[in-house]
């Protein structure tokens, strides 16, 4: 590997369903088939419960941020061009607290916060590799949407 190209994930037999669903632009979060918990990140065996029956339940995509940082100074060259940039833990909605790592994209860093919602997106890195990043949902276009709704469905 050059001192410039990104280290990406390597697939193996637990994770490669979460970057296969990642591929077709779906979130997809491991899910206990005996007690129902959700988990990530993926393994063989359920953290809860031991069992090893599992499957990858699709999910909303829609989290809220629970810790972030911004990053700015690069840990590796392939970086560099980045920084400054925000990585947060993003609580995914509807998966009883999973918290999955990713960079938020679309949002000037000094209006990234604590709670803030966000939406899923997908970043193509590789051929093989599709990362998911989160956007900050603009609750003005929600509220819009919302009420132009209301207008035709009374």
């Amino acid at each position: 590997m050059s001192a410039t190209a990104r280290s990406l994930p390597r697939p193996d037999a637990d994770t490669r369903p979460f970057w296969d669903a990642c591929r077709r632009h779906e979130l997809r979060v491991q899910q206990c088939r005996a007690c129902e918990s959700f988990r990530f990140y993926p393994g063989p065996i359920c953290p809860s419960c031991g069992s090893t029956a599992n499957l990858w339940q699709r999910v909303s995509g829609r989290g809220e941020v629970y810790s972030y940082v911004v990053v700015r100074r690069a840990a590796h060259p392939a970086f560099a061009g980045d920084v400054p940039y925000a990585v947060a833990l993003v609580e995914l909605e509807g998966t009883g607290g999973i918290r999955l790592p990713a960079r938020i994209v679309d949002c000037p860093l000094d209006q990234a916060r604590i709670g803030m919602a966000l939406d899923v997106g997908f970043e193509t890195a590789s051929n093989e590799i599709t990362l998911p990043v989160f956007r900050p949902v603009d609750v003005r276009l929600a509220d819009t949407a919302f009420m132009l709704n209301l207008r035709r469905n009374p």
